[in-house]
C-alpha cells in the first residue's frame, strides 16, 4: 500500500479518535448535569452503579423508599464507583475543582422529612413561629445537617422560602413555609441556610419566583398551576427572601413550575426571563440552579422528561432533576441534552459555564 494511503488513513483515524474522545467527555459532563433517581429500595441497581463508574453520573436524589439502615453504606459504594470513574479527573480539568459526588433529598423538617427519624423535627411554620425564630432556624438547619451526612448525604432540598398567603394553602397546609410575610420567612431560613451549609451541607432555596400564593389544590406535581400576581408583587413578596438567601451565601435555587403570566407565559423553570432575567440578571445569584421534578404533571404540554430537559438547559438551569424513581429517565435526560449540544439547540459556553458553577458546588461538600 502507497505510503501516501497509509499517512491519510491514520490522520483519519487519529481524527475519528479524536471525536470519540470529544464525544465521551460530553456524555460525562452532561451526566453531571443530571439528578438521578432509582426505585423503592436503599440498594442502587447495578445499572446505576455501572454508569457511574463509566463517569455518566454525579449525582442521585433519596427518597423516603430510598432510606434504611443501608443507605449510608449504598450512597458510600457510590461515591467509590464516582471516584474511581474518569468523572472527577475531567471535571478539575475543565473547572479546576475537585468536585465531590452529589446526594440530595428533601429534609425540610415536620412533615417533609425523607429521613423519618432524623432533624428538623419542627416543621418550617413552627419553626417560624418560635419565640426565638432565628434560633430555631439555625437549630434546624444544623439538625438537618447533622441527620444527612449520618446517611451519607451533602444535599438538602430546603429550605422552602416561599411566602404562604391564606392559611390551609398550598404551602401552608404541610406547615412548610416559615411565615406569611417576607420578614419572618427570612428572619428563620437565612439561619437554616448559614448553619447547614456551615456544616459541609448545601442547602437549596425553593420554589423561585415563589409558590405562597397557589392556593390548597395548585400542585404543580399533579398539574399545571398558573398565579395570576403582579411583578411587582412578587418582586417585593415572595422575592424578597431570595435576595436575603443569596447575600448569605445561598449555594443553590430551585425553580418553580407555575406559570407566572407578569412576566412570561412559560413555567417559570423553563423561562429565560425568570431563570436568566429576573434570577440571574436581576438578583445576581451566582451558584447553581436545579429543576424541580422533570415528571411534574405541570410539565405535561412540555414532552418527555429528554425534551423538557433540554427546555429547562436552556432556559438556564444548571442541573436537571430526574426524580422518576428509575435510571432510564435520567439516562434519556442525559443522552437528550447531548444530542442538543451536538446539534447547536444548547449553547456550549453556557453548558460549559454551567459546569463550572456545578463542579465549583460539588467541591465544597462534605464527602
Amino acid at each position: 500500500m502507497p505510503q501516501s494511503i497509509l499517512k491519510s488513513l491514520l490522520a483519519a483515524t487519529l481524527i475519528l479518535s479524536a471525536e470519540a474522545k470529544r464525544c465521551d467527555e460530553l456524555d460525562i459532563l452532561a451526566g453531571q448535569h443530571v439528578v438521578y433517581s432509582f426505585p423503592s429500595t436503599s440498594q442502587p441497581p447495578d445499572e446505576l452503579i455501572n454508569l457511574t463508574k463509566a463517569g455518566l453520573v454525579g449525582g442521585v436524589i433519596l427518597f423516603g423508599e430510598n432510606v434504611d439502615a443501608n443507605t449510608a453504606k449504598a450512597m458510600s459504594a457510590l461515591k467509590d464507583a464516582y471516584n474511581a470513574s474518569p468523572a472527577p479527573a475531567l471535571l478539575k480539568k475543565k473547572t479546576g475543582k475537585d468536585a465531590r459526588f452529589f446526594v440530595t433529598t428533601d429534609q425540610e423538617g415536620g412533615m417533609v422529612r425523607r429521613i423519618k427519624t432524623g432533624e428538623p423535627k419542627l416543621s418550617a411554620k413552627q419553626m417560624g413561629a418560635a419565640a426565638d425564630p432565628a434560633a430555631a432556624g439555625k437549630a434546624g438547619g444544623a439538625g438537618a445537617a447533622v441527620s444527612l451526612k449520618e446517611y451519607q448525604c451533602n444535599s438538602n432540598l430546603a429550605p422552602v422560602l416561599d411566602v404562604f398567603r391564606e392559611a390551609g394553602d398550598f404551602t401552608d397546609y404541610f406547615q412548610r413555609s416559615f411565615g406569611n410575610t417576607s420578614q419572618q420567612v427570612v428572619t428563620a431560613a437565612v439561619p437554616f441556610i448559614t448553619a447547614q451549609q456551615a456544616a459541609g451541607v448545601v442547602a437549596c432555596g425553593k420554589h423561585f419566583p415563589g409558590l405562597g400564593a397557589a392556593s390548597h389544590d395548585a400542585n404543580t406535581d399533579l398539574q399545571p398551576v398558573v398565579l395570576n400576581l403582579t411583578l411587582s408583587e412578587i418582586r417585593k413578596v415572595d422575592q424578597a427572601p431570595y435576595v436575603a438567601a443569596i447575600k448569605a451565601g445561598l449555594e443553590m435555587v430551585m425553580a418553580s413550575w407555575a406559570v407566572y403570566p407578569s412576566l412570561d407565559e412559560r413555567p417559570a423553570g423553563l423561562s429565560e426571563k425568570w431563570i436568566k432575567g429576573e434570577l440571574r440578571s436581576r438578583l445576581r445569584f451566582k451558584g447553581v440552579t436545579v429543576t424541580d421534578a422533570l415528571e411534574a404533571g405541570a410539565l405535561s404540554a412540555y414532552g418527555d422528561a429528554g425534551a423538557r430537559g433540554v427546555a429547562a438547559a436552556k432556559a438556564g438551569m444548571d442541573m436537571l432533576l430526574a426524580s422518576g424513581r428509575n435510571v432510564t429517565q435520567g439516562e434519556a435526560v442525559r443522552k437528550a441534552v447531548v444530542q442538543a449540544l451536538k446539534k447547536g439547540q444548547l449553547d456550549r459556553r453556557e453548558f460549559d459555564e454551567a459546569t463550572v458553577r456545578i463542579a465549583g458546588m460539588r467541591s465544597r461538600i462534605v464527602a
